[in-house]
């Protein structure tokens, strides 16, 4: 009863504490408006990132792409990463959208343009705009097409074939994808982990559409002429979706202009690049908040049009720090402003009323309501953003704090190091069914890539992370491969496989020296693996080594063991991270069920806690040397796992770390223990789909 009190007694003195401050908000000064604007500045480079965090963000996603897209010949696709994951943004809860589209197709806008390609290597297809409404087309094909996909994607009309975008949502393109795909627009969606996918298989044009060339001589002040010709010279793409009022609805495709708008958002100065995630911020945590998927009728992308919008009309003359809620205040008007008129114009084609099919009638209405129902509370109803909130108020009741709105001062070296490297295992490449010519070539590439004098740093290391990637996929693929009787050429691609694991360390974090024992393991080198455990143990118990995704680092530690250093220092003596089993690559034979539930579930590797998978390696290791030893690191990986409180083990990795567990049990026979074990990893996050094999193991 008194708890119910308590809760009372808090819910009034809250929301008379929120009454008193909206009655503030409404009558401070200028001044006073100022200084909130600069503490949500503040608030919003912690949230968002700073212009130095977002810069290293995207230039990471970059180098990652153009490796890709350079290995990949005319019979692959090329692919970039769109949204806001591509911009740089990193707010909870967004998905990760990719766009893929075959090298060997493209789109023309008129027949003149087939001049400029080789129609033995590439086919070619025609725009037909003429009866589909703005910013939409029909695409048919000028040239005979080889891929069976896109053949059964073909519908004959007037005696043209043209490329349904209905029955080419429908074509498993997506066979591939590391998840169950699931159709969202033009887009299959899925998860991989803890990250939401939309992956959107789209075709490209090397040509600007016409009917966008008027905002080519729109851009007066914004964007520069420079990045006009970039953005014009780089064409546009065409994804699977018609118009939901147009006269060839499932046969439509809807001209994309992701490639245009990722640059755009580059050149915004980072008051403006703020202004757009604290719209995004806005409309998550209010606007839709409580709202189904169904009834969500504001996205993200019409926040991004509205800042497009009001930067090119040059309504706002200052964008800094001291003005960020005036800049989101002209915003949040342009959108209330569309809303009531029910249109929102495309940027680059502003016949495209982008609310025409959705936002009308009562809904239209509704949602009008609603926000003037924001708009007349004014700024105060930022006070409802659990994410905005503290910065607001702590500014009312200190308010001659002084804020300093350097953002290159806004973060410590331990944190910014802390992004970068999980922004690289983020990004990190996955090699799947490779063969070696592929591996070969991914590391020429990144070869000729390293010595660019346009690299950033962060790119340099990524390029030396994706070697070091490729390099252990190489070695146990490598090992694989080389079934022969001829003992000199078995001899020799052992010899390549260990000099291509010990390079990876080199370039790689303390834990890629793992591979290596696990290499020694495979091939009965257990005293070879033993020693490599035992260099890695001293390294990863030393305080000052950084474990992704946990925050057990010892700040003054990490500072003074490598502070200032080079990144590629602080990687390999200080960071540490989950090990990734490739899941068609069976080195450790004990996780082989492990490693087939999961590829059941399309998951390409098994993430593991690096001294989970230490412990189990000493385990077996020492099981054909030193029985008392094994014993030893069987109680080691038993405390590990029944008490870590998250310093060594990620809280998603504990399914894999329990099944592990539960493995080595069984090498002693301890049978109440092992089904405990196996028990515990199914109550676990299925984070690694193994639930098939734990299920198999527990009935066995």
């Amino acid at each position: 009863m008194d708890s119910i009190r308590s809760s009372q007694y808090f819910t009034k003195v809250t929301h008379s504490l929120y009454k008193n401050i909206n009655s503030i908000l409404i009558i401070l000064s200028i001044e006073g408006i100022q200084h909130i604007s600069e503490s949500v500045f503040v608030g919003l480079c912690r949230k968002v990132g700073t212009s130095k965090v977002v810069a290293m963000r995207r230039d990471i996603v970059v180098i990652g792409e153009m490796v890709r897209n350079q290995v990949a010949t005319s019979g692959l696709s090329s692919a970039m990463a769109s949204g806001s994951y591509g911009e740089g943004l990193r707010l909870k809860g967004s998905d990760i959208d990719f766009m893929f589209w075959p090298n060997n197709h493209r789109v023309i806008w008129e027949l003149s343009q087939s001049q400029y390609y080789n129609t033995h290597r590439q086919t070619l297809i025609l725009c037909d705009c003429s009866d589909s409404p703005p910013g939409f087309t029909l695409l048919y094909l000028l040239s005979p097409c080889t891929s069976r996909f896109i053949q059964r994607a073909c519908v004959r009309m007037s005696n043209t074939y043209y490329i349904s975008s209905s029955k080419f949502r429908e074509i498993p393109l997506s066979e591939s994808l590391p998840f169950n795909p699931i159709p969202h627009g033009p887009c299959v969606s899925g998860r991989y982990g803890t990250l939401e996918y939309d992956y959107a298989h789209c075709f490209v044009s090397d040509f600007w559409p016409p009917s966008a060339s008027p905002w080519i001589y729109r851009c007066h002040s914004w964007p520069k002429p420079h990045v006009v010709d970039d953005i014009v010279k780089n064409g546009c793409h065409f994804v699977a979706i018609g118009h939901k009022l147009g006269n060839h609805e499932d046969h439509e495709w809807r001209i994309s202009f992701s490639q245009a708008e990722q640059k755009l958002v580059y050149v915004m100065n980072h008051c403006q690049f703020l202004t757009y995630g604290l719209l995004k911020l806005i409309l998550t945590e209010i606007i839709n908040n409580g709202v189904g998927d169904n009834d969500k009728l504001l996205c993200s992308y019409h926040m991004k049009t509205a800042v497009f919008w009001v930067i090119q009309q040059n309504t706002i003359p200052h964008w800094c720090p001291q003005n960020l809620l005036g800049c989101f205040w002209v915003c949040f008007k342009l959108i209330l402003k569309w809303v009531h008129e029910g249109v929102c114009p495309n940027f680059f084609i502003p016949g495209n009323n982008m609310f025409l099919s959705k936002i009308h009638g009562i809904k239209q209405q509704q949602l009008f309501i609603r926000l003037s129902g924001l708009y007349e509370k004014g700024l105060a109803f930022l006070l409802h953003s659990p994410s905005i909130r503290a910065f607001i108020i702590d500014v009312l009741y200190n308010p001659r704090n002084f804020i300093c709105t350097d953002d290159h001062t806004l973060i410590c070296e331990d944190e910014f190091d802390r992004n970068v490297f999980g922004e690289i295992i983020q990004n990190s490449v996955t090699p799947d069914q490779w063969d070696i010519q592929i591996c070969i070539r991914h590391l020429h590439t990144i070869e000729r890539m390293v010595g660019s004098t346009l690299l950033t740093q962060y790119q340099v290391l990524k390029l030396q992370h994706m070697t070091a990637r490729v390099l252990q996929y190489t070695a146990f693929k490598l090992y694989m491969e080389t079934y022969t009787p001829d003992n000199r050429l078995r001899y020799r691609a052992d010899k390549m496989s260990c000099h291509m694991l010990k390079l990876a360390a080199k370039f790689g974090c303390i834990t890629d020296m793992l591979y290596i024992a696990i290499y020694y393991f495979k091939t009965l080198r257990y005293s070879e693996a033993l020693s490599v455990i035992e260099l890695i143990k001293v390294k990863l118990a030393q305080p000052y080594v950084i474990y992704m995704d946990m925050e057990n680092v010892d700040i003054e530690m990490y500072i003074e063991a490598v502070g200032g250093q080079s990144w590629s220092t602080k990687m390999r003596q200080a960071v540490a991270w989950d090990i990734r089993l490739n899941n068609r690559i069976h080195n450790i034979t004990e996780l082989i069920p492990e490693q087939q539930s999961a590829l059941q579930r399309h998951m390409r590797v098994l993430f593991i806690p690096p001294l989970v998978l230490l412990y189990m390696l000493e385990i077996l290791c020492y099981r054909h040397v030193d029985t008392i030893r094994a014993q030893t690191a069987q109680d080691d990986l038993q405390t590990l796992v029944h008490y870590d409180q998250g310093q060594c083990i990620n809280l998603l990795s504990r399914d894999i770390s329990w099944q592990i567990l539960g493995i080595c049990q069984e090498f002693t026979g301890d049978f109440q223990a092992v089904l405990y074990s196996y028990q515990q990893s199914l109550r676990q996050e299925p984070y690694n789909h193994i639930q098939t094999a734990t299920e198999m193991r527990i009935q066995r």
